[in-house]
Parts: structure tokens; C-alpha cells; sequence
């Protein structure tokens, strides 16, 4: 049995029920799910974002990373990439102004994919790390960035989706 959706119009049909009788779970569990992408993306990115400032600090991440990868300006871009990942980063958990913070922290991971990763080969696993994993988490980002933040979401709570 398939079921429409009113978020997609009506005319999405969602695959049938493996299990039936649990349609029920079904029914809440799609409500929960973006829930859980955003506490997982953002509580993944933020401990990025905590690492910049509690480790050798922003400075030294920019002259360290960007700058030496020929990102520049690397002392500007290093704090722009800090607030994305601590201030962003929150504001994914808490599903505030959520399309906006995931389309730019989606842009962050394209760059760094395409440029400080690229030339490494696929596999994260690589000894300066492959384009693979940072792809993976910027695709993440840009799904949430066209979902927004989902009904469980302060975005929703304040009725506007941003």
C-alpha cells in the first residue's frame, strides 16, 4: 500500500510498508529522521569547530592548513570556517536557520573536496586523506540544506523556514 505525502504536494508515494502493522512507527520515525540527521551532522561538525579553538587555536589552523594548501586569505577564510562549524554547527542541531547554514557549510566541504582533498585520491584512508569523506559530509549538508529543518526544528516552531 503506498501513501502520499502533503510535504511533496500529494503526489510523492512513499514505498510500501515491509511491515504493515507498523505503520504506525513508520509515521513518527519519518517525522524523527531529520531530527536525527541534523543532531548528527551538527554534533559531528561542532567537535571540529571545538578542536579549532581548544587545539593549537584558528591562527594556527589557517596558517597551518589553508595558507599552506595556497587558500587565501587563509587568517579570514580560517574564521569564517570556525563560525561554521560552532556557531553553524549549532544552529543545524537546533534546526535554526537551517537552510542557510547547511548550504554554507555545504560549500565549505565542496572546497574542501575539490581543493585542499582532490589531488589525494578517493579513499579518506589515504596518508593526507582522500576526497571520499569530505564529499560524503558536504552531500550530507546539502540534503539538509533542501530539506531545511523538518518539523522538529525552531525554524518550524517560528514558521519560517530559512
Amino acid at each position: 500500500m503506498s501513501t502520499t505525502t502533503p510535504e511533496h504536494g500529494g503526489t510523492a508515494a512513499e514505498p510500501k510498508l515491509l511491515i504493515p502493522a507498523l505503520a504506525p512507527f513508520y509515521a513518527r520515525a519519518r517525522e524523527w529522521s531529520w531530527l536525527i540527521i541534523r543532531l548528527a551532522a551538527g554534533g559531528t561538525l561542532l567537535v571540529h569547530g571545538i578542536v579549532k579553538l581548544t587545539g593549537p587555536g584558528v591562527a594556527a589552523f589557517a596558517s597551518g592548513s589553508l595558507a599552506r594548501r595556497g587558500i587565501e586569505p587563509a587568517l579570514p577564510l580560517a574564521y569564517v570556517i570556525f563560525t561554521l562549524e560552532t556557531v553553524g554547527a549549532v544552529a543545524i542541531i537546533l534546526g535554526l536557520f537551517t537552510r542557510f547554514f547547511a548550504a554554507a557549510i555545504a560549500i565549505e566541504f565542496a572546497v574542501i573536496t575539490f581543493i585542499a582533498h582532490w589531488g589525494n585520491g578517493y579513499g579518506w584512508t589515504n596518508e593526507r586523506g582522500g576526497w571520499e569523506y569530505p564529499l560524503l559530509w558536504g552531500l550530507i549538508f546539502f540534503a539538509i540544506a533542501l530539506r531545511g529543518g523538518g518539523p522538529y526544528s525552531l525554524d518550524r516552531a517560528i514558521g519560517r523556514e530559512l
